[in-house]
């Protein structure tokens, strides 16, 4: 399509170079050359729009560049997106429906326009909704419900035993864990999407929720009867413990990890590698380990990088304040016998 016709769709006004240009696909910043559209979201990039090759970028309003062809949106990161479906659309599965080396029980059902790649195990009364996408090796366990438009990347694993063991201890013998039966299930709600490798324990009882909209990267674990609300963002390698509840547009970046029977509020971030121990108010942003406000975070990594010259410090004056007693009771023969006198 055109420039112009491009700019259209994605909700963008052209500025500078031929609204008549064709374009047939994107790229990088780096990377893309004549024909292809890319975009700028982070000023730290504003540089290369000096050396692209690309016909033209998706930016925000209040960038200029008097050499390269700009289409201005406030949101330049969705326009981008937009045009990555318009350009190249979505994947197209190589089959329809569920692949014959698919195993769905009789109990289960399955919804209209799913798709199921081969490998998937689908379980007794399981339920999955319409337009949902299955890719190889995914389980979904006994009596768990997807809701319609969920995706499931490769190797998940849905409603498996929690981590749920009474340890007990009889008189004069070694405590043992007994394991206690996870009678509950997992319910995933409609527009999920679960990354590679992620895994959800079924609830010990009731259920454990994936609210709607929520988007998963991979590697995440997600603890029995742990409720993530809508359209949280995890980003891979978060762990949550089971029992905690997260509230609405939560953004956990990688690596966190959330200890159990916690409330989580609506609106939190928490920065990359944070360990969260206790509750957390609505539209929070914690960051470290533990993890505390940023801007209490800030003052303490401050301080913590000047450790070993403050402990220096410290030692110097150790060492002052020794001295100057030392001179205080061996120079002074009042002091020695208790004269108070001036």
């Amino acid at each position: 399509m055109t420039l112009k016709e491009l700019a259209a769709v994605i909700g963008a006004e052209v500025a500078g170079g031929d609204p008549s240009v064709q374009i047939s696909s994107v790229g990088t910043l780096e990377d893309a050359g004549p024909g292809e559209v890319t975009f700028l979201s982070n000023a730290r990039y504003v540089r290369l729009l000096e050396s692209t090759r690309a016909s033209a970028v998706i930016v925000a309003p209040q960038i200029r560049s008097d050499r390269v062809a700009l289409l201005r949106t406030p949101d330049p990161y969705y326009a981008f997106a937009q045009a990555v479906v318009k350009l190249h659309g979505y994947r197209r599965h190589p089959h329809e429906g569920i692949h014959p080396a698919a195993h769905v029980d009789p109990a289960a059902t399955v919804g209209e326009r799913t798709v199921l790649y081969p490998g998937v195990y689908v379980g007794p009364r399981a339920r999955i909704g319409r337009d949902c996408i299955l890719y190889p090796n995914v389980v979904v366990y006994d009596d768990c419900v997807l809701g319609d438009r969920v995706t499931i990347h490769a190797n998940c694993s849905i409603g498996h035993d929690g981590f749920g063991f009474a340890t007990h201890r009889e008189k004069g013998r070694p405590a043992v864990h007994h394991k206690i039966p996870q009678v509950g299930n997992v319910v995933i709600e409609d527009d999920v999407e679960l990354g590679a490798g992620c895994a959800v324990d079924r609830a010990t009882l009731g259920s454990t929720v994936i609210g709607r909209g929520t988007k998963f990267s991979n590697l995440i674990s997600i603890g029995h009867g742990a409720r993530i609300g809508p359209h949280g963002l995890l980003v891979g390698l978060v762990g949550i413990a089971g029992s905690t509840t997260i509230g609405h547009h939560v953004t956990l970046a990688g690596q966190v990890g959330i200890a159990g029977h916690l409330e989580i509020g609506d609106g939190v971030t928490v920065g990359a590698q944070s360990g969260v121990i206790n509750d957390v108010p609505d539209g929070s942003t914690l960051v470290g380990s533990p993890a505390m406000p940023a801007s209490q975070a800030r003052r303490v990594y401050t301080v913590f990088q000047q450790l070993p010259e403050l402990l220096e410090r410290i030692r110097r004056l150790e060492q002052q304040v020794t001295e100057l007693s030392s001179d205080a009771a061996g120079g002074d023969p009042g002091a020695r016998a208790g004269d108070d006198t001036v």
